[in-house]
């Protein structure tokens, strides 16, 4: 038997004993006690009515009276889970419940998985819409492009609460991040650079329209047909069409490996192995080659060195310089929530992307070191502080508070020292 084999092996028992032993990843317990009639009269029957009252008169005092402010609803109709494809509601639960603990993990936030039986987008938006009043945010998860495009629109229309397509805003944040300090250490300026994204999926998407907002100087989005552009027979649906006209300025056609040759940057969330050596040696000097296709890359790290390139990321924890979307959606949803934003703006999720940036310090930078991993204890109360600054800077914060404030509310609440 190999040794991967063997570790293959080895992983999934422990994963196994683990879910089987502890019936899943969550329980529910109480922050306040429940010993005798006078707790009893306090929590429940009769005390709990003047909350009610309170609540009644003023709803925004839901806030203050229950849970609602740090509660998030993980939504999914099991269409897209991880690599395993159309699994359905029930297979995706226990992922959900691992999303759920990041959440709690690393900012300190609460949340619960919601498995939806159907992926009719009208009944999924509804079903959410109904159970809104209990959440104070979304996080949209696992459901398959083009349907989650339109959900997340309807819900963030219908609903005055953050709305967060993870699998979306989560890569494009943290793939963000990853651009500013790679372009430090290439010593190129974010407005003057070229950057291929090849994917025009869902995750694709939103990191080019990220990547705009940040202030990208060009962003050529590929898919499988080649680069996408104004006009481009190609194209399959009316959010590639918007981005082909906001992208590719030049109109430049052909294959990834055309528009690959003197581009500075290349990002991948497409397949393993769509890039080779030669692509990479074409392009510019002191290129930048972020390849998140899991678990095979785009381009492995070694070719793509060997090749040229002065900075490479991916999305596996056993290279240097791993792209993970936990370093952003806690804190993202966390500064949210404590501000209770309406919504998580582009300007939020670049103010997000600076945030991670900025957690690698100037001295530690460099081209094994451009994003911050995954246990750093600052990541996810510097995130949340930037994202509940923007809201409060842009007005959509209804509870304005100092930044600060936030960052230090979440480490309290993550047990951060």
């Amino acid at each position: 038997m190999s040794d991967a084999k063997r570790g293959g092996d080895e992983l999934r028992e422990a994963a196994l004993k683990l879910h089987s032993e502890n019936r899943g990843k969550l329980a529910i317990k109480s922050k306040v006690p429940v010993r005798n009639g006078h707790d009893l009269s306090l929590a429940y029957t009769p005390g709990v009515a003047e909350a009610c009252r309170e609540i009644d008169a003023d709803p925004e005092k839901v806030f203050e009276y229950t849970n609602r402010g740090n509660l998030v609803a993980v939504v999914t109709d099991g269409s897209a889970v991880l690599g395993l494809g159309d699994i359905g509601p029930l297979a995706a639960y226990p992922v959900m419940e691992g999303k759920c603990i990041l959440f709690k993990a690393f900012a300190g936030v609460d949340a619960m998985p919601l498995c939806l039986d159907t992926q009719d987008v009208d009944e999924i938006v509804d079903t959410v819409v109904r159970v809104a009043p209990t959440f104070g945010s979304i996080n949209l998860e696992d459901i398959s492009a083009p349907r989650c495009f339109d959900i997340e629109e309807a819900l963030i229309e219908r609903l005055d609460i953050p709305v967060f397509h993870d699998d979306q805003h989560g890569t494009a944040v943290v793939a963000g991040a990853a651009l500013t300090n790679a372009l430090s250490v290439a010593e190129k300026e974010i407005g003057d650079v070229r950057v291929v994204v090849n994917g025009a999926g869902a995750a694709g998407l939103a990191t080019s329209r990220l990547f705009l907002s940040m202030g990208v100087g060009d962003v050529i989005l590929c898919d499988i047909e080649g680069a996408l552009y104004e006009g481009f027979e190609g194209i399959a649906n009316p959010r590639q069409e918007e981005m082909a006209r906001l992208t590719n300025a030049e109109n430049i056609g052909g294959s990834l490996a055309d528009v690959m040759r003197g581009a500075d940057v290349f990002v991948g969330l497409s397949a393993g192995g769509v890039v080779s050596g030669d692509m990479v040696r074409s392009m510019a000097e002191r290129a930048v080659v972020i390849a998140m296709a899991n678990p095979v890359p785009e381009i492995y790290p070694d070719e793509a060195l060997e090749a040229g390139a002065l900075v490479v990321a991916t999305g596996r924890s056993d290279f240097k310089n791993q792209i993970n979307n936990v370093l952003a959606f806690p804190g993202i949803m966390a500064g949210a929530m404590k501000v209770r934003a309406s919504r998580i703006s582009e300007a939020s999720k670049a103010a997000a992307a600076e945030a991670i940036a900025s957690a690698v310090s100037p001295g530690d930078l460099g081209p094994d070191f451009i994003i911050p991993g995954v246990f750093d204890p600052e990541v996810a109360p510097g995130v949340a502080a930037a994202v509940a600054g923007a809201a409060v800077e842009e007005g959509s914060a209804k509870n304005p508070v100092d930044p600060e404030r936030v960052a230090q509310a979440v480490r309290e609440e993550a047990g951060i020292s």
